[in-house]
């Protein structure tokens, strides 16, 4: 068996690329390709060394190994610009390609910034030597598209959202830590109220590690605005009071407060980077428009927590000020402007039409073709911050009452839930990318003749259907005036 498996001889006569039953295209190698980037490099990078290749012809040794000091990669940038490099590509690597991206781009060498999974290469050639070269052959024949990284003060204060982010969810896990302390007393307090951590769950808190454990005194802590009754809340704080356990309930309480003070201080870090931000637009002069949505009226949101003694600004305003539009109209979009505009910026230029922003976003189907059938369409598993905050605004619109709502719920009922979150998504980011780059705002006239036309389309299919069957539809109207 193995003798027949290689019974092929050296240099046997093969098909050429293209010409074969399953290749019916004309093709060409990929040493014949066009250089269309002479000056580029290719960069391998990992967490201790980094390997760079830059074209044959511009050093005696082409291939080289730099350590990740900056020392080193100073040097590194250096050699690139005596070897008239003028473009490098990297691969995504966690968040080790940032200082390298750093120094390459104050050198005056294009970084590019490419995923792994459009650059793999052939087995067998999978080491960091090769890795890099296989880098700067795909560099300089085009096959590598640079990924989307905004400018450098967008970049600072999507850093600081996203570090909020993380200690957000380090809060999130101590108050699970609180709640496990209380459940391990049988103080079952957090069944009781909705949120521990509001004003009558951190007083109980608070005065169970002050050493107050008489359930009646506790009780009295309760807010008007709580709606259980004193009874209740008294009978949830009859508990066994072991040591132990209000040891772990009081390093929860403080880890939770201590996280409290670093959120406060990095939203005070993130406020003063937004208001650094020139404005696209002065209220004075256009003022903001009216706020269409009436439940929102009289509710500001703050990004700075007013419990810091600051009196925090407007979110509805800064971003006005920020994108020109008030974007806050969208549906869904309320907490989210600051968010998106840390991931995406302003500048939508980077995307010449709405639908290759939103293929970027992942909110548009893909699919895999081969030999003219289709073999595969669905979703891109790709991991996209700001598609998925689009998706987290149209998964808040189940009870909207909105056209947008009205979309979700519609397309639930034909494609199931996650479809439908997706196709209100690509909605909610096309209407984004629109007011923002054409400075339109938000008309939600518009869903009113598009609804019109769906009901002519609809009436339109029924008369069809009937007519096919030999029936008429007649109006209402029309059979009660005969």
């Amino acid at each position: 068996m193995s003798q027949k498996k290689n019974s092929k001889k050296p240099g046997a006569k093969t098909t050429p690329a293209g010409k074969g039953k399953r290749g019916r295209r004309k093709g060409m190698c990929m040493q014949d390709r066009p250089i269309l980037e002479a000056n580029a490099a290719g960069i391998d990078i990992g967490a201790r060394e980094i390997f760079v290749a830059v074209p044959p012809d511009r050093d005696e040794h082409p291939v080289r190994v730099f350590s990740t000091f900056t020392e080193d990669l100073e040097k590194m940038a250096e050699w690139l610009v005596s070897c008239r490099v003028t473009t490098a590509a990297m691969e995504s690597t966690g968040v080790y390609w940032i200082p390298l991206y750093d120094v390459l781009e104050r050198r005056g060498v294009k970084p590019c910034l490419v995923d792994a999974r459009g650059m793999k290469n052939v087995p067998g050639r999978r080491t960091d030597w090769h890795e890099c070269q296989w880098l700067q052959f795909l560099h300089s024949v085009g096959l590598l598209r640079a990924a989307f990284r905004p400018d450098g003060d967008v970049c600072a204060v999507r850093s600081l959202m996203r570090h909020r982010g993380e200690l957000v969810a380090m809060t999130n896990q101590h108050i699970q830590h609180m709640h496990k302390a209380l459940t391990q007393m049988n103080v079952q307090i957090q069944h009781v109220i909705s949120d521990i951590t509001g004003v009558t769950g951190l007083a109980i808190v608070d005065a169970i590690l002050d050493g107050e454990h008489d359930a009646a005194v506790l009780a009295k802590l309760r807010d008007r605005r709580i709606k259980a009754s004193e009874e209740v809340i008294q009978k949830s704080l009859q508990g066994d009071w072991r040591a132990e356990h209000l040891f772990t309930l009081k390093q929860s309480r403080k880890s939770y407060q201590h996280y409290q003070e670093q959120i406060i201080a990095c939203d005070e870090e993130i406020e003063k980077r937004i208001v650094a931000f020139a404005p696209r637009v002065d209220p004075a002069e256009r003022p903001l428009p009216p706020d269409r949505k009436r439940k929102e009226r009289g509710r500001k949101k703050k990004v700075v927590n007013p419990q810091a003694g600051q009196a925090g600004f407007d979110l509805r305003t800064e971003s006005y000020k920020l994108f020109g539009v008030d974007l806050t109209q969208i549906p869904g979009l309320m907490a989210m402007v600051l968010t998106l505009f840390s991931e995406l910026g302003r500048d939508m230029s980077r995307w010449p039409t709405a639908g290759q922003f939103v293929s970027w976003l992942a909110l548009c189907p893909d699919n895999d073709i081969s030999g003219g059938r289709v073999l595969w369409r669905g979703m891109r598993k790709v991991q996209n911050r700001a598609g998925q905050l689009f998706r987290m605004a149209a998964f808040t619109l189940h009870h909207e009452q909105s056209p947008l709502g009205d979309y979700l719920r519609r397309m639930k009922s034909r494609i199931g839930p996650e479809g439908a979150t997706t196709a209100t998504a690509h909605k909610i980011a096309v209407i984004f990318y629109t007011m923002v780059k054409n400075q339109a705002e938000y008309d939600a006239s518009i869903w009113a003749q598009r609804d019109a036309d769906r009901d002519k389309r609809f009436e339109a299919k029924l008369k069809r259907q009937a007519q096919q069957r030999g029936y008429k539809l007649v109006p209402i109207e029309e059979k009660s005036a005969a």
